[in-house]
Order: C-alpha cells, then structure tokens, then sequence
C-alpha cells in the first residue's frame, strides 16, 4: 500500500506528494468500532407516552425519498405547501409561518428570542415543565419574569391572567394548551382579546394538543402559536410549526437590539420561508427529508379534516379513561372539562414504585408509558394517544398491559 502511495505521489508532483505523505504519517488509534459493523436494529415498540409518536406508514415512505437541494425550487415549492399546511392546522391567514429546523423547544426559544429584549416585563403560566422553561429561556434573555405558579393539574382563569397582566404589565403572556406533564388543558377563549386590551401579546403552546384539541389561532386572538412535528402530526421529531400574528410581527421589526440567536432570527426565517415577498437567500441548511415528512403529515390531518382529528382523539381517550378506571385507577386532573385528550395522566398508583409499572409495560409488550415531567415526577403516569396510534385496539393493548402489571409488580409492605 505504502509503494503504492509512493508512485501515487510521484506522479502527481511535488505539492501533492507531500500531501500524500502526511496522510499516512499518523497510525490511526481508534478502530472502528465494533457495533457499527453490524446492522442497526430497531425494536417494534408503540409509542402510548406523551410523544414521539409512531409514524403513519405515508410518513416513513417520504422519509425514504431522495434528496434535493434545499435551495432548489422544489424545495420551496415543498416549504409553500407546509405553510399552507400549518395556516389550516392552527386555522391563521397570518402571512409569517413557517417550520422551524428544530423540535418544539427550538420554536420555544424563536418564539421569546424574536419578542423579547432585555428588561421587557414576561408573565408566565407556570403549571407544568413547559412554563418553567419559558421562564428559565425569559431570564437567559434579560427579561423581568413573573411566574404564575400553580400546582400540577391547575390551570388559569381569566381572573388569574387579568390580575398578573394589571400588576405585571408585561409586553408578552405564555400559556400552554396541552401541559403534557399533568394531562392539562388550558382554555383559550377570551384571553387574547384579555391580553390585548392590556398591549400584551399571548404566546400558546400546543405541542401536545395540536391536531387532538380544538384551537383557533385568529379567532382567539392568540399572536404566537408553535407546535411541534413529533406528537399528534405522527412525523419525526426535529421539526417544529410557529406563525407570528401581525402585532408580534410588529414587535419583531421594531426591536431595538437583534435577537440573541442568528439561526433563529424570525427576519431571516421569514425570507428563507418566502414570507416577505422577497428573493429568498440563503440563511442555514434546512432538515430536507425531515421536512418531506412534515408535509405528508399536515398532508394527512388536511385529508382527514380537523374536526374528524379532534373527534378521533376525545372519543379515543373517553374510552382509554373509562378503562383506566375500571381497573381501579384514579385520573390525575379531577376536572373533565380541563383533562386533556392527547394525553391522559393517572395519579401514581399507591403502593407502587411507578418505574416498576413503567418497564414492566415496556419489557413484557413492548409498549411506551412513562412517569411524570418536572413537577409530576412520582406523582403520575402518562399514556398518550397521538394521531394515529389513537385507536380503542391501543386503548385495550395498555389496559391489557397495565392489568398485568399491576397483578406483578411487587407492593411495598407498607
């Protein structure tokens, strides 16, 4: 080998020569490892936790697709289509929405990083994880947080939001639709027109609901809305839905200091996104294949009908508490008209250790359940039925699961 690269070298002159010799002038110290030598093996698991969700079949054959440049014109044609797919799922004309190259934290943090500035005045609903990382992304930035803190399995009232915005007088409010980590709903109705008669702009979450729960993004005068790709939309995670009413847009172009991040910065996404009217210019390589699924997944909520989604999901999760109950469990969020249908919780069983409940599902059926989230941690159990994996034959999968494991789980002796 080495004569071989001796005549190579020689061959090629000088310059190239020496470039020859320094690639072999080093022995190699690590082997390659061993366990990617053999194939990538991947278990058939249902996925019944708070997200990633199974793929739907259209989704991992556009997965499968060849690709293209991210600049080319099929690409935006692609990117055109997923706009128009996130107007209709979270139900805006707003002109500015997009995806974002990254997963729900990611539109999270464009979402505060584009609308905040250092001393602005943020009032969070903290009822779960989600609001403590928008408080904690808030204080990153320089902002004046107030955190509305309220135990898992709460939710704000219009009297709670409209005393923090008097007291506060904050240029943003964050809400969260779906809490996944308590099984929570949050209303909407009312609160942006609240927020807006007080010069505040409201900023939902709906990672977790979107797609299983109603939501009227114009209607409820909500003015930044993001979601992400892996839940209900049954699409890989590493994508994420955000649009920008005109007010936030407002707030936007007339900031006084650029945004702390250049990959997130909404004016560049806007152009990359063919949201200003403008040619579009490079700004950062954008997920191809990942976006091909994105597509086909709002493709598939638009061939369903929002409303049929939204059906799917409450009578699936009707029957999953029904069953849930007849096995002796008791659901977390006491309200049924704030419990919420994509993802159910159900106190901690007592008497249990609930990692016990949690791998015995997993290692007998190959099913995903998991604990609780931040403040639910130990207190809870969360199934999720996301798209299409929210089925009655899911439903009766689990509960089958969750009988066993409550006859074989050891108790503590207490």
């Amino acid at each position: 080998m080495f004569r071989a690269l001796a005549r190579a070298s020689a061959a090629l002159g000088p310059q190239a020569a020496g470039w020859v010799r320094n690639m072999a002038s080093h022995q190699l110290l690590v082997a390659p490892p061993k366990a990617l030598l053999k194939p990538l093996s991947i278990p058939n698991r249902l996925l019944l936790g708070p997200g990633p969700s199974n793929l739907a079949p259209r989704i991992l054959v556009a997965g499968g697709l060849q690709m293209i440049g991210h600049m080319h014109k099929e690409m935006f044609q692609i990117m055109d289509e997923i706009k128009q797919g996130i107007q209709y799922v979270f139900q805006t004309k707003n002109p500015l929405t997009l995806a974002i190259s990254g997963s729900g934290h990611c539109a999270l943090e464009a979402a505060l990083f584009n609308l905040l500035e250092p001393g602005d005045s943020f009032l969070v609903g903290a009822n779960g994880i989600w609001g403590q990382r928008a408080a904690d992304i808030g204080e990153r930035i320089g902002a004046q947080v107030h955190p509305m803190i309220k135990d898992p399995g709460g939710h704000y009232t219009l009297q709670d939001v409209e005393e923090g915005l008097a007291r506060h007088k904050p240029v943003l409010l964050f809400l969260t639709q779906g809490e996944s980590s308590s099984g929570v709903l949050q209303p909407l109705d009312g609160y942006g027109a609240l927020c807006h008669r007080y010069q505040c702009l409201l900023l939902v979450d709906s990672v977790a609901s979107l797609g299983g729960v109603p939501i009227y993004m114009d209607q409820q005068g909500i003015d930044v809305l993001y979601s992400g790709s892996q839940k209900v939309l049954n699409a890989p995670p590493g994508t994420s839905l955000i649009s920008f009413s005109d007010k936030a847009k407002n707030k936007i172009y007339s900031r006084k200091t650029k945004p702390v991040s250049f990959y997130l910065d909404m004016k560049w996404l806007a152009n990359i996104w063919g949201c200003d009217d403008q040619p579009r210019i490079y700004h950062h390589t954008t997920p191809v294949i990942s976006l091909y699924s994105l597509r086909e997944s709002l493709a598939l909520v638009a061939e369903q009908g929002l409303e049929n989604s939204w059906r799917q999901h409450r009578e699936a999760t009707a029957y999953l508490q029904e069953r849930l109950q007849g096995l002796g469990l008791q659901l977390f969020v006491k309200d049924p008209a704030i419990r919420l249908p994509t993802v159910t919780t159900v106190a901690a069983p007592t008497g249990y250790n609930w990692r016990d409940i949690v791998n015995y599902v997993m290692d007998n059926f190959d099913i995903e359940i998991t604990g609780g989230l931040g403040p639910s941690l130990g207190k809870v159990l969360r199934i999720g039925l996301l798209g299409c994996n929210a089925t009655r034959e899911n439903v009766d999968r689990v509960i089958h699961a969750l009988q066993e494991a409550l006859q074989h789980c050891p108790r503590s002796k207490l």
